[in-house]
């Protein structure tokens, strides 16, 4: 894929909540930093404030009485949208059915009065860029799914805009074609060199495209960082089972080791510390010799998935335990196994009772 030119606008949403006018508080007042060039994903369940967070940045929605948004240091609060040089992809794609391909990706650079050579050279940039060399007079209806997502890319990155706001632009479509498009998506991106913001609540589109996440829940902010902070480290249970798959076990630490049913596992705490609840994750297992093992259980399940297969471990935890092993070993159901956890793979999590926090830098 050939590179064109970085730019990108740095952009701070500062304290910025959203109430719509039946009482509905679809955001907490939030403030955020994200860097020029950055790709940000916004990610959480239906109804976490996301979308609302991305169309305040888009200027599609305004924040509550004392919410900013600046762009490069400029106040852009009251700024229309069509003059905030933002690019927008949405779920539908919003194609134009009446016209081509080319002149769908041409038709923000037309109205802004860019004349007809460089025009047509912007568009065969973007059509070899985005891979639909070929495509150019087909109509809309004419094209696949993943077709009409590239065209839409291409038209929204023609007039390259400071920021480029992505709300779910791959959730229409089958699944591996979205595997695939994720791939060629983050290809672009680092291509373009410019500052995406990027919805999903897909946790794997987050990891693969995100530098940095954002962990929404119940309209605020429960969490930000790179996909292994927020995978390895979470602050919370929430993010804990949200991204990825999650052992939540609870028992007590006492001297540096989690007391479970089934024998201790080495934490990286000391002191006491009743009903402490730890997150380990299931490919950080190993399972061992028992005889060898300070931590014991019986094979409950086993489930081949090619690459790897999935054990569950009964008795040795408050709870059953996943366990993501090689292929190549072989335990058969009612088996005594041993577990060897690395004390920094267990995670000991806050009460989740507290209140997400709403700031983040």
């Amino acid at each position: 894929m050939t590179a064109i030119d970085g730019h990108g606008s740095a952009v701070r949403v500062e304290a910025c909540g959203k109430t719509f006018t039946d009482g509905t508080r679809a955001l907490l007042p939030a403030t955020l930093d994200i860097a020029r060039g950055e790709t940000l994903v916004l990610l959480g369940p239906s109804g976490c404030g996301k979308t609302t967070m991305l169309r305040i940045i888009a200027g599609l929605e305004q924040p509550d009485a004392g919410g900013r948004v600046l762009f490069d240091g400029a106040d852009m609060t009251r700024v229309p949208i069509e003059q905030r040089n933002v690019g927008m992809v949405f779920q539908s794609y919003a194609l134009f059915p009446n016209m081509s391909v080319a002149d769908n990706i041409g038709y923000g650079l037309k109205i802004r009065g860019v004349g007809k050579a460089e025009r047509a050279a912007r568009i065969a940039e973007l059509v070899a860029l985005t891979n639909i060399g070929g495509l150019e007079n087909r109509r809309i209806e004419q094209l696949s799914g993943g077709q009409r997502q590239r065209v839409a890319l291409a038209r929204a990155v023609a007039i390259r805009p400071g920021i480029l706001l992505l709300d779910e632009p791959l959730t229409a479509l089958d699944a591996a074609l979205r595997d695939r498009l994720r791939g060629e998506l983050n290809r672009l991106l680092r291509s373009l060199g410019i500052t995406a913001i990027y919805v999903t609540h897909d946790q794997a589109e987050a990891m693969e495209l995100g530098d940095r996440i954002v962990v929404m829940r119940h309209g605020a902010i429960a969490q930000i960082g790179t996909p292994r902070e927020i995978y390895f480290a979470p602050q919370s249970r929430f993010v804990a089972e949200f991204v990825g798959a999650a052992n939540i076990i609870e028992g007590a630490v006492d001297n540096g080791l989690l007391q479970l049913p089934g024998g201790s596992v080495a934490v990286a705490a000391s002191g006491m510390r009743a009903a402490a609840v730890a997150m380990i994750r299931p490919e950080t297992i190993r399972i061992v010799d028992p005889a060898q093992a300070a931590l014991t259980g019986i094979v409950d399940s086993v489930a081949f998935v090619g690459d790897r297969q999935r054990i569950v471990v009964r008795g040795a935890a408050d709870k059953p335990l996943a366990i993501d092993a090689p292929n190549t070993i072989e335990v058969k159901c009612g088996e005594r196994v041993g577990l060897s956890i690395a004390a920094d793979a267990v995670r000991l999590l806050p009460d989740d009772a507290a209140i997400p926090h709403s700031n983040g830098q």
